[in-house]
């Protein structure tokens, strides 16, 4: 095993403590639930970081999911540094937001109309208003584990970095805005039902990550989509997929493809600018079109739509559609990276249940199938550290939590996914 030094990134987080709480801008990056110092990241290219220290790491978090395509893909580069040549924000129209506009609705038919924004959240938060407000009910119904961003109603039961930190809602929260939120059990399509028999007429909407990626990657159950969708369709409700890490990657047409989802709303973040801050959410027009200055939903931002975020996320999906052999690449490299793990923890004696779904996946330590957020949390946390640590000293960035999931990306070859496999049978040695 190579030589490892860490002194820059020691010292930075030193620095950071001082300056920023817990030294980080998002919580799981503080490495709060593995130990130890996080990495400084200094540049990025294809499926490769370096950091401060000059150690270079295969990349299998992709900043959680939009890096698609490789770090510092070239053709996306060029886009944002010809649109930074004419300005970083404008405050007013441009072109290209209807650009990247069009290449998002094409690709999601039961979409007519799409409003960007600047995060998941906003996404979330934006599409959950519009709900409300287009049903004139005030209850909405997610899902244990299922994180849609930090906005006040939805930080309930919530996956992610709440999880990681041992925290799933959050202090700051008032009780009458969290009792706006009904929460049941994910896969579990009775404790849904019963929620509509105990609040008839109440519930505007009914949110979810189709394929639940911030408790780990958990998929849906056989069914479960669809008794959904006719559940809230017989009671007037709003369904809405938050597509903030699938969409666009699990498919042209994200999880809302793959399984055929008939969702009223889709919120999208990440991936739709290309890596930079940028979320959006759409739907049919008759729905949309109550959205100000149309409608009655109000909901704004000075830096929406900006040129740099169109620019990139123009470029990414032009590229996409480039790669006829995206989708199948990035399934078939899945697939590989999937079992050679499972042949990796059998040989160590680990026991381990892998996750999949695509090009994401997540690493269990545990014996059992894991299909809700319990299941989730009876995995082995210390082991997960250990082997991460065992990952991190042989040159492999995995996400920093046993709640994450890890993504592969077209940059990753082959030969790339090879190295995954036996690094990750290195650190399953060191695991027990």
């Amino acid at each position: 095993m190579a030589t490892v030094t860490t002194d820059r990134s020691v010292a930075l987080f030193e620095r950071a403590l001082a300056l920023i709480p817990g030294g980080v801008n998002s919580p799981v990056r503080a490495f709060g639930s593995v130990g130890g110092t996080p990495r400084f990241i200094a540049r990025a290219r294809g499926c490769y970081l370096w950091d401060v220290d000059g150690n270079r790491l295969i990349d299998a978090v992709g900043s959680w999911g939009p890096m698609i395509l490789g770090h510092a893909h070239p053709v996306v580069l060029e886009a944002v540094s010809s649109a930074l040549a004419s300005g970083t924000s404008f405050g007013a129209p441009t072109e290209l937001e209807s650009e990247l506009a069009e290449r998002v609705l094409e690709r999601y038919p039961g979409c007519q109309r799409v409003r960007f924004v600047n995060s998941g959240t906003e996404a979330t938060m934006s599409a959950l208003r519009l709900a409300r407000g287009a049903t004139g009910r005030d209850l909405t119904v997610k899902f244990e584990g299922n994180y849609h961003g930090h906005a006040d109603a939805l930080l309930v039961a919530a996956g992610s970095g709440a999880l990681t930190t041992g925290v799933p809602s959050s202090d700051g929260v008032p009780e009458a805005v969290a009792g706006t939120t009904l929460v049941a059990p994910y896969n579990d399509l009775d404790a849904v039902a019963a929620l509509f028999e105990r609040f008839p007429d109440r519930i505007a909407a009914v949110i979810l990550e189709p394929v639940a990626g911030n408790m780990g990657v958990v998929p849906p159950a056989a069914g479960f989509l669809e008794g959904l969708r006719d559940l809230t369709r017989s009671h007037d409700t709003l369904l809405i997929a938050d597509e903030v890490m699938t969409g666009f990657r699990l498919a042209p047409g994200g999880a809302v493809e793959r399984y055929g989802i008939d969702a009223d709303l889709v919120c999208w973040g990440k991936i739709v600018g290309g890596g930079l801050p940028v979320g959006a959410y759409g739907g049919p027009a008759e729905l949309m079109d109550q959205i100000s200055p149309v409608g009655r939903v109000y909901q704004a931002g000075t830096l929406s739509g900006n040129p740099l975020a169109m620019a990139a996320g123009v470029a990414t999906l032009g590229c996409m559609a480039d790669l006829p052999d995206l989708y199948c690449t990035l399934e078939r490299r899945g697939a590989a990276l999937e079992a050679g793990l499972l042949e990796a923890a059998r040989g160590a004696s680990v026991a381990v249940t892998i996750n999949r779904v695509g090009s994401m996946l997540t690493v269990f330590f545990t014996d059992i199938p894991v299909v809700d957020l319990p299941s989730a949390r009876a995995a082995d946390e210390a082991a997960f550290g250990r082997w991460f640590h065992g990952l991190l000293a042989r040159g492999v960035y995995w996400p920093p939590s046993p709640f994450e999931a890890a993504f592969l990306s077209y940059a990753h070859e082959d030969a790339e996914v090879e190295v995954l496999i036996e690094t990750a049978a290195a650190a399953f040695c060191e695991v027990t």
